[in-house]
């Protein structure tokens, strides 16, 4: 089983040599990068690769490691005690899978997608460790251990928020998605909009690394910027030649809501633009 890309997701070898080595190892592949690069959608079309169901849990800065495996309803089961439902007479009514139960009782091998690790507390990749490792655990309340029928393919994506325990490193295989440079941009806008003038994503993507080139940016645009970007000027028609005779003392670039994301980035190219404009 190997992953080699798609036809909607222009991976580096790179990228697909870590895949394939996750899956070889039988380990967890921790993606990190920039938001915007596909780190999501790397689970997505490892999964559309490998005709492979995926089950994806996204974690927010409140989830806890127990959500990923199930919980017990309590408040339910004393509701319809009080109701006098005869479903309260077994626990297991009231146990509520969650993602990973979900894809460890799968009857073939699934893609798992854990999305943004690093936004729950510092606790939340030690309380998964033997789960990850195992793949199984125990379900105190039925007193029943859940075993994995078929190990699933992990996929643990972060935007390195927050550094990650080395207990829960060392059970993973680590891979970092640079930034693509220019040639693999090209590939990855060809994907998305492959009739578009060749001169019009030129320029853009000029302008794009331009953008990304300035310092002390808070926020730099990412690829999915870009391709939002390019999105709104094929829509509002918007002529190449205008993006290349653009004049630097004018502020930013046109639609340049879609790239730029705050108001301390905004003004701090508006401060350049008319610098530029007193130096001309």
């Amino acid at each position: 089983m190997q992953f080699t890309g798609t036809d909607q997701y222009i991976a580096t070898e790179d990228l697909k040599m870590a895949v394939n080595a996750a899956i070889t190892l039988q380990r967890p592949l921790l993606i990190k990068g920039e938001p915007g690069t596909g780190k999501t959608m790397l689970a997505e079309q490892v999964a559309s690769s490998l005709g492979l169901e995926l089950y994806q849990w996204h974690i927010k800065s409140t989830t806890k490691a127990q959500q990923g495996l199930y919980e017990y309803d309590a408040v339910s089961r004393l509701r319809d005690s009080q109701l006098g439902d005869g479903r309260v007479q077994d626990i297991s009514n009231y146990i509520v899978k969650g993602k990973m139960w979900e894809a460890f009782e799968s009857g073939e091998q699934v893609v798992l997608l854990i999305d943004e690790i690093d936004k729950a507390d510092i606790e939340f990749p030690n309380d998964l460790l033997l789960e990850l490792d195992k793949m199984e655990f125990y379900v105190y309340e039925t007193k029943e251990v859940v075993k994995a029928k078929y190990r699933p393919i992990v996929i643990i994506t972060s935007n390195n928020e927050k550094e990650l325990p080395d207990a829960f490193l060392r059970r993973c295989f680590f891979h970092y998605i640079n930034f693509p440079d220019t040639a693999t941009m090209q590939s990855i806008v060809d994907v998305h909009y492959p009739g578009v003038k060749k001169s019009l994503v030129s320029s853009a993507m000029e302008i794009f690394f331009d953008l990304r080139e300035v310092p002390n940016m808070k926020k730099k645009p990412s690829t999915s910027e870009l391709i939002d970007w390019l999105k709104l000027l094929l829509a509002d028609d918007i002529p190449d030649d205008i993006l290349k005779s653009r004049d630097t003392s004018k502020a930013i670039p046109p639609l340049y809501g879609a790239l730029v994301k705050n108001e301390q980035d905004v003004q701090m190219l508006e401060r350049l633009a008319f610098m530029n404009r007193r130096e001309s």
